[in-house]
């Protein structure tokens, strides 16, 4: 991928990953380009796939749901557990993982309360193991 990429677009993409509302008119100034140079630029990222889409990032704490905790699961109810997963709001992200346990769920929950009650509606799943994060470090951050 890094062959695809010049120094300007790892830029312009590092800028849209800190604030997806940027305008075009604040990139171009920041990368010391032309509008429709930067635009274009961004048009064959998102052509390319290699913009997928453009999020909102909200303040779990602030919506009540500032409890996170990773969750891995063995299962033999795959399908099951996906369905499950796809649902309910408490599952943020759903991973297959190799190993002993073959799904990691990322659960952000209101208190501990709602991680047990939860977690009771995982039991028909399989066995669990859950780790409950005591502080967010590091996140999205940005890959180039």
């Amino acid at each position: 991928m890094d062959n695809l990429l010049d120094d300007i677009d790892k830029k312009i993409m590092g800028l849209l990953q800190y604030n997806a509302r940027m305008s075009v008119a604040q990139i171009s100034k920041e990368v010391a380009m032309s509008q429709p140079s930067v635009k274009e630029r961004m048009m064959k990222l998102e052509e390319k796939n290699i913009i997928s889409g453009y999020v909102t990032t909200f303040s779990l704490r602030e919506l009540n749901r500032g409890t996170t905790t990773f969750i891995l699961l063995k299962t033999e109810h795959c399908h099951e557990l996906t369905d499950f997963c796809r649902e309910v709001i408490e599952v943020t992200d759903l991973f297959r993982i190799s190993g002993e346990y073959n799904y990691l769920l990322k659960v952000q929950t209101a208190s501990i309360g709602e991680l047990a009650e939860f977690q009771d509606s995982l039991i028909k799943f399989g066995p669990s193991k859950s780790h409950i994060s005591l502080k967010n470090i590091l996140e999205n951050r940005v890959l180039l």
